[in-house]
C-alpha cells in the first residue's frame, strides 16, 4: 500500500496543474470564436507622457475608438437585469423626473469626489494603494469629443470592482426600496438630490447609452454598460486604455443634448455646482495661440516690396539700404492662429468655510464674496460671520453683508422665490431654492451653507420639512442677527461716549458703516419685527431712526430710552410722510416745550410696524397724534368745566362730520384745535397709504378708521372767542360756520383728507368776501355773447379766395 501511495499523489497534482490550463485552452478558444481581440493591449513604459497619463500603440487605439464609438453591448459581455426598483426609477428619470437636466454633471463629479475622499482616507494607513506616477494625482478629468458626442469624465479614485459595479449600478444604493420608488411617483417637486445609487442614473436624462470603465486595485479592469432598457452588462476590459486605478464613465449624448458637448456649457455647470469640490476639475479645453511660422519666398518678396513702398521718402538711401541689409539677414515670419488643446483648471476658488476663520485674511473673504455674489466691482461687503455649528446638526456656513442692496430688493419682496443662500453637501452645490434655511426678511444676505448630515437621498418637498432645517435656520438667524449687531457696537458714530482719542485706520474704516447699512436694508429690519415674533426684542435693538434730538443723525431705541425723562413713562412717536411736515406738526408744540423727545417715522411700513411693536424694555409705545397722551395740567379740571358749554355745543354741530367727542387738549400751545383719531384706529397718514392701495375697498376700510375727536385749545383766543359768541347766541349760524371752518382747518393740519373739499372751500371764500367788505350776494359777471357769422358765407368766401389764390399761381 505504501508502495503505490506516492506514485498516487503525484498522479493527483500532475491532474490538479493541468485541469486549469486545459481550461484556460477552452476559454481562449471561446474568446477567438468572438469578435472580440485576443492580444491583450501593449502599453508604453513612458508612464505620464501624455495628458492622459498613459501611451498606447495604435492598435489599443484603434480598439478605443471602436469602443467609443459603438452603441450595443459586447458580444462577450456578462448580462443581468436592473433591480425591479431601477427599471422603474430610470423610467421616472428618463420621462418625468428632473426638471433640470443640468443636475447630471453635478452628480457625477460628486460621485468622482466621493472615490477619491475613499482612496486619500485608504493611503493615510497604506501609501502603497495611490501608486505611483499619474495615478497619485487626485484629480477630475473632463473631455468631450464633439464630433461624436461623447463626454468623458474621470477620476482617480479608488475605483470598483466586477462585483461593485454589479451591486452600485444594478441596485438604488442604500435606498432601493419600493415605498421610495412610489414617492417619487407620487411627489409633486420630483428634483432629487442624490447619492451615487440614485444621482447615477440622471446620466440617461442626456444619453442614451452610457460606458463605466473602472478600475480598483484588487481587480482587473472591467467595463459596466446600458443602453436603459432594463439591463446592463459587464465584461473585462481588453479595448480601452489601461486606467491605472479609477474610474471613467463615457456618455453617448442624445441628440437633443448637443449643449452639452460644448466647453462653455461645461465651465457653466462646474462653475454653478461644483465650483468647491476638494479635488481639481481639469477640462481638455481648446485654445487658440498665435505662432510664427516661416513665410514662403513669394509672401516675403511681396513683404519687401511694401515696406519700400511704404519708406518715408526723406531718410537717405544710405539709411534705406541699412535698413534692408539687416532684414535680408533676419529669417522672414509671419504670425498664425492656431488652435491647441490643454488642461484648464475650473475650480481655482478654494472653500475658504472649511479651514478655521482665525487663519483666514479680510482679502480672502472678499475674493471668495465677489465669486459667490458674481459681483465684479471692488465693493467690500460691509460684515460677514464665518462659523461652525455642532450638534445634532453639524454645519459649516459663511454669511455677507452685500455693499448694496439690489435694485428690486422690496418691488417683489412677497413674490420672488429666489434666496441668496446656497446650501452645499459636502462642497457639491444642491440648490438656492430653500427659503426655509433663511426668512424672507433677511434675504438680502449673501452666503452658503455646507453640511454633512442632511439625509440627501430624499425628494427636496421632504427636505425642506425635515427637522434638520430647522435646526439650521435657527441657528443663522442668531448668527445673522449677532453679526448686524456686531456691525453696529463697532461703528465709532453709534458709541455713545465720544473720547476725544486718535482713531484708527480700522475705526475709521468701520466709521458710518451701520448708517450706510441703515439706508440699505433699514427696511428689512422693520419687515423682520412684523413677520418673525420670536426675535422681535433682538431685532427692535437694530431700529434706527431720528428724533427732534437727534440732529439729523440715527439713533436707537436704547439711546432714546438713555435720554428719556424720570418721569416720562411712554416712547412717543409720530408717523407721517417727511421729517421736514412732522417738525411743524401742532402735535409736537406742548411736548417741545416740556423737553420731551419724539421718534419721526417717516417710512410707510413704519405704519405697520408699530401695530407688532407694542413695547420695549418694559416701556409703551405712545402715538402723539392718537388718543392716550397724557400730559400734566394743573389746570385741566377748571378749564373742563369752564369750556363745558362750549365743547357740547361744537360736538352738536359737528354731529353730521362724524366727530366722536370734543374735548380739552394738553398738548397743543400755538394752535387752535386739532384732530385725533382713537388709540387702535388708523392714523391720518395710515388712512391716505390704505387709501393709495390700488385695490383698496372704502366699504371694507370704514371699520379700521379711527373715530375722530376735536381737541381744543382753552388758551388760544379763537377758541375763548368762539366760547364768548356761543354763550351770547348758540343759535347764530355765522357762528356753526365759523366752528365748522376751525374744525375742516384742523382736520387738514393733522393730516386728514376733507370729505367735502367743496363745501370747504365756499367757506373760505365767503370769509374772503366778508374781509374784503363784498356783499354776501354780490354775483359774477356774466360773459357777453358773440354774434355767430353764418356758416355757409365764411365757407363761400373761403372758395373765393382759394381760387384767386391759385389764378395768380397760373
Amino acid at each position: 500500500m505504501r508502495k503505490w501511495t506516492i506514485p498516487f499523489v503525484l498522479f493527483l497534482l500532475c491532474l490538479i496543474f493541468l485541469v486549469p490550463d486545459q481550461g484556460r485552452k477552452i476559454h481562449a478558444n471561446a474568446e477567438a470564436d468572438s469578435d472580440a481581440p485576443v492580444d491583450p493591449p501593449k502599453v508604453e513604459e513612458k508612464f505620464g507622457a501624455v495628458p492622459n497619463g498613459l501611451s498606447t500603440d495604435s492598435d489599443v487605439a484603434k480598439r478605443e475608438a471602436e469602443s467609443m464609438s459603438r452603441k450595443t453591448l459586447r458580444a462577450n459581455a456578462e448580462k443581468f437585469e436592473f433591480q425591479a426598483e431601477v427599471s422603474r426609477l430610470m423610467d421616472i428619470l428618463i420621462n418625468s423626473l428632473y426638471s433640470n437636466k443640468d443636475i447630471f454633471l453635478r452628480e457625477l463629479i460628486s460621485n468622482a469626489s466621493d472615490a477619491l475622499d475613499k482612496i486619500r482616507f485608504l493611503a493615510l494607513t497604506d501609501k502603497e494603494v495611490l501608486g505611483e506616477g499619474d495615478n497619485t494625482k487626485l484629480e477630475i478629468q473632463i473631455k468631450l469629443d464633439k464630433e461624436k458626442k461623447i463626454l468623458s469624465i474621470r477620476d482617480r479614485g479608488v475605483g470598483m470592482t466586477k462585483e461593485d459595479l454589479r451591486k452600485n449600478l444594478g441596485t438604488i444604493a442604500k435606498s432601493g426600496t419600493s415605498a421610495f420608488v412610489e414617492k417619487m411617483q407620487t411627489s409633486g417637486d420630483l428634483n432629487l438630490i442624490g447619492q451615487f445609487g440614485v444621482g447615477f442614473y440622471s446620466v440617461y436624462l442626456v444619453a442614451d447609452y452610457v460606458e463605466v470603465i473602472s478600475k480598483h486595485n484588487d481587480d482587473k479592469q472591467y467595463v459596466w454598460e446600458s443602453k436603459a432598457d432594463g439591463a446592463f452588462a459587464i465584461s473585462e476590459d481588453t479595448w480601452n486604455e489601461p486606467l491605472g486605478r479609477g474610474t471613467e464613465i463615457r456618455l453617448h449624448l442624445r441628440d437633443e443634448a448637443g449643449e452639452y458637448a460644448e466647453e462653455y456649457k461645461l465651465k457653466e455647470l462646474v462653475k454653478k455646482y461644483s465650483e468647491f469640490i476638494n479635488f481639481p476639475i481639469n477640462l481638455w479645453a481648446s485654445k487658440e495661440v498665435e505662432k510664427e511660422v516661416p513665410a514662403d519666398e513669394d509672401e516675403s518678396i511681396d513683404e519687401e516690396e511694401t515696406s519700400e513702398s511704404t519708406s518715408s521718402e526723406e531718410e537717405g538711401e544710405e539709411e534705406e539700404d541699412a535698413e534692408k541689409t539687416e532684414d535680408e539677414k533676419k529669417p522672414k515670419t509671419k504670425k498664425l492662429k492656431e488652435t491647441t488643446y490643454e488642461w484648464e483648471l475650473l475650480n481655482d476658488v478654494k472653500a475658504i468655510w472649511l479651514r478655521n476663520p482665525k487663519e483666514v485674511t479680510d482679502e480672502e473673504y472678499t475674493k471668495f464674496y465677489h465669486s459667490l455674489a458674481k459681483d465684479f466691482s471692488d465693493d467690500k461687503p460691509m460684515a460677514w460671520s464665518h462659523f461652525n455649528a455642532e450638534g445634532d446638526v453639524e454645519f459649516k456656513a459663511v454669511l455677507f453683508i452685500p455693499p448694496k442692496a439690489p435694485h428690486d430688493l422690496y418691488e417683489s419682496y412677497y413674490n420672488t422665490k429666489k434666496s441668496n443662500l446656497k446650501l452645499y453637501v459636502r462642497r457639491v452645490f444642491i440648490s438656492d431654492e430653500f427659503n426655509e434655511l433663511l426668512p424672507k426678511y433677511l434675504n438680502f444676505l449673501m452666503g452658503l451653507v455646507d453640511s454633512d448630515t442632511l439625509p440627501l437621498n430624499v425628494s427636496r418637498e421632504m427636505l425642506q420639512q425635515h427637522n434638520s432645517l430647522k435646526t439650521i435656520k435657527k441657528k443663522l438667524i442668531r448668527k445673522a442677527l449677532d453679526m448686524i449687531r456686531k456691525l453696529a457696537e463697532e461703528d465709532p458714530d453709534e458709541s455713545n461716549d465720544k473720547k476725544d482719542v486718535e482713531e484708527s485706520s480700522d475705526d475709521n474704516e468701520k466709521k458710518g458703516q451701520y448708517a450706510k447699512f441703515w439706508n440699505e436694508f433699514g427696511k428689512s429690519i422693520k419687515l423682520g419685527i412684523i413677520e418673525d415674533a420670536t426675535n422681535r426684542n433682538r431685532l427692535a435693538k437694530l431700529l434706527r431712526f431720528e428724533t427732534t434730538k437727534s440732529d439729523g443723525k440715527l439713533t436707537s431705541l436704547d439711546q432714546y430710552i438713555s435720554r428719556m425723562k424720570s418721569s416720562q413713562k411712554d416712547i412717543f412717536y409720530i408717523t407721517g410722510a417727511s421729517k421736514e411736515q412732522l417738525e411743524k406738526s401742532p402735535f409736537l408744540e406742548r411736548l417741545n416745550k416740556k423737553d420731551y423727545e419724539v421718534i419721526f417715522f417717516t417710512d410707510p411700513v413704519d405704519e405697520y410696524l408699530m401695530q407688532y411693536l407694542m413695547d420695549y424694555e418694559d416701556k409703551k409705545f405712545q402715538n402723539v397724534s392718537k388718543e392716550g397722551l397724557k400730559l400734566k395740567d394743573s389746570k385741566t379740571k377748571e378749564l373742563k368745566e369752564s369750556f363745558k358749554g362750549l365743547t357740547k355745543w361744537w360736538k352738536n354741530t359737528l354731529a353730521s362730520d362724524n366727530v366722536e367727542d370734543v374735548k380739552i387738549s394738553s398738548r397743543l400751545a400755538d394752535t387752535p384745535c386739532v384732530v385725533v383719531t382713537s388709540k387702535y384706529g388708523w392714523s391720518a397718514y395710515m388712512e391716505k397709504i390704505m387709501h393709495s392701495q390700488t385695490l383698496s375697498d372704502a366699504s371694507k376700510q370704514a371699520y379700521m378708521r379711527g373715530k375722530r375727536v376735536l381737541e381744543i385749545n382753552p388758551r388760544h383766543p379763537i377758541i375763548k372767542e368762539l366760547r364768548e359768541r356761543v354763550v351770547n347766541d348758540p343759535e347764530d349760524e355765522n357762528v356753526k360756520l365759523t366752528a365748522k371752518l376751525i374744525y375742516q382747518t384742523a382736520l387738514m393740519e393733522s393730516g386728514f383728507e376733507l370729505s367735502d373739499p367743496k363745501d370747504f372751500a365756499s367757506h373760505i371764500y365767503s370769509n374772503v368776501k366778508s374781509s374784503l367788505n363784498i356783499s354776501p350776494d354780490a354775483t359774477v359777471e356774466e360773459e357777453e355773447e358773440e354774434a355767430e357769422e353764418p356758416e355757409t358765407e365764411t365757407k363761400a368766401e373761403d372758395s373765393v379766395t382759394e381760387d384767386s389764390e391759385v389764378k395768380d399761381e397760373l
